[in-house]
């Protein structure tokens, strides 16, 4: 199963850590992992917020399942990537 990690990153010091320790948890319990941390710091500098999050929402539409780290109601983009997972009738999983 292929799940993508979602989470706040905007204003968060600590993402890249978070959504790691994330993504090794979930390869040890067997999901195949889409970490949008990890793939959307390859994009350029000059990415705006628009096309990360459409960069984000591709990668979701790819997965079985969305996995929201705490805090996740904090985040705008968050919030956009679990209305969308509800929408796909993804399975939803809470850290």
């Amino acid at each position: 199963m292929k799940i993508y990690i979602s989470g706040a990153i905007t204003g968060t010091r600590d993402y890249m850590k978070r959504f790691k320790e994330a993504e090794e948890k979930l390869i040890a319990q067997g999901y195949d992992v889409i970490n949008p941390a990890e793939i959307n710091s390859h994009l350029p500098v000059n990415t705006t917020w628009d096309d990360y999050m459409k960069m984000s929402l591709v990668m979701l539409s790819m997965c079985d399942a969305i996995f929201m780290l705490k805090k996740w109601r904090e985040s705008k983009g968050a919030c956009i990537e679990y209305g969308y997972a509800l929408g796909k009738g993804l399975n939803v999983e809470f850290e």
